[in-house]
C-alpha cells in the first residue's frame, strides 16, 4: 500500500483535510494510506504553512519554520511514497519536490507556484527534480486559485497528468476524477513494486485493473464526454473576482 503525505490548505488542518479527502479517498482506500498532518504553526496557535507578507515584494513569513519542520520529518522515521497537497498545501508540495525530498510522485489539487521570489530557485533546479510522476486536479471555475495558476505549476513537471473539472476550489471526487486517480496510484504502486522486487526469478501476480463492471463503464463513458478546456479569456476575466490572498499565497 502506498503511503501518501497529505498537506492541508491555508485555513485548514489535518482533520479538515481528512474530511475534504474522504469522498475521493473512499474510492482508492485499498491503494493508499493517506497521512494528513497539521502545519507546525497550528501547535503555536496560528494557522497556515506560511503567511504571505506584501511589501515591495512578497515574502513568506513562516516558510523557514515549515521547511525545517518538513526536513526533520523526512530525516526521522517517517517515509512516504508520495505527497498530496490542496491549495496552499499543494504549493508546499511543489516546493517539497524542488527541495528533492524523497517522494516518488506528487498529486496537486488547486495548486499554484510560490510567489516569494527567494523560493524561485526551488523551481529552477535541474529538470530531474520535476521528472517524477505528477497529477494535477484543476477547477475551471476556481476563483481562489485561478486555473491558469494551477496550470503554471503543472507545467514545471515532465509529463504531468492534468485533470480539469467543472468545480471550483475543491478536492473533486467525480467518477472521472476518481477513476483517473485510481489508475494513477495503481501505476505508481506497480512501479514501486517493480523497483523493490528481488531479482530471484520469482514473478508476482499483477495487480487487478482499476475498477470493473458498471463503475468502470460509467467512468469510461464520462471520460469520453469530458468537455475540452474553455478559452483562456474566460479564465482571465475572473481574476478581478479573486479574493485578496496576500496572507495565503
Amino acid at each position: 500500500m502506498l503511503r501518501i503525505l497529505c498537506l492541508h490548505g491555508y485555513h485548514g488542518s489535518a482533520e479538515v483535510l481528512r474530511n475534504q479527502l474522504s469522498p475521493l479517498r473512499r474510492k482508492v482506500d485499498q491503494l493508499g494510506e493517506f497521512v494528513c498532518i497539521d502545519a507546525p504553526s497550528i501547535a503555536a496557535g496560528d494557522f497556515g504553512w506560511w503567511h504571505a507578507v506584501e511589501n515591495e515584494t512578497t515574502h513568506y513569513e513562516g516558510w523557514e519554520r515549515t521547511r525545517d519542520w518538513l526536513l526533520a520529518l523526512f530525516e526521522g522515521r517517517e517515509s512516504f511514497d508520495g505527497v498530496f497537497g490542496f491549495s496552499q498545501g499543494a504549493a508546499l508540495a511543489g516546493l517539497l519536490v524542488g527541495l528533492r525530498l524523497p517522494v516518488r510522485f506528487a498529486v496537486f489539487a488547486g495548486g499554484f507556484l510560490a510567489r516569494d521570489q527567494s523560493l524561485q530557485t526551488n523551481y529552477d533546479k535541474e529538470a530531474a527534480a520535476f521528472a517524477l510522476p505528477s497529477l494535477h486536479m484543476i477547477g475551471r471555475t476556481d476563483v481562489i486559485v485561478p486555473p491558469e495558476e494551477s496550470r503554471r505549476l503543472s507545467a514545471k513537471f515532465v509529463g504531468p497528468v492534468v485533470l480539469e473539472h467543472e468545480g471550483g476550489h475543491v478536492i473533486p471526487s467525480t467518477e472521472v476524477i476518481a477513476y483517473r486517480f485510481d489508475a494513477f496510484l495503481r501505476e505508481r504502486a506497480e512501479e514501486i513494486r517493480g523497483a523493490t522486487k528481488p531479482h530471484d526469478g520469482s514473478c508476482e501476480p499483477p495487480m487487478s485493473p482499476p475498477w470493473s463492471g458498471p463503475n468502470k463503464r460509467a467512468a469510461s463513458a464520462a471520460i469520453e464526454r469530458m468537455p475540452a478546456p474553455k478559452a483562456t479569456a474566460s479564465h482571465v476575466s475572473r481574476r478581478s473576482n479573486v479574493p485578496t490572498r496576500s496572507t495565503s499565497t
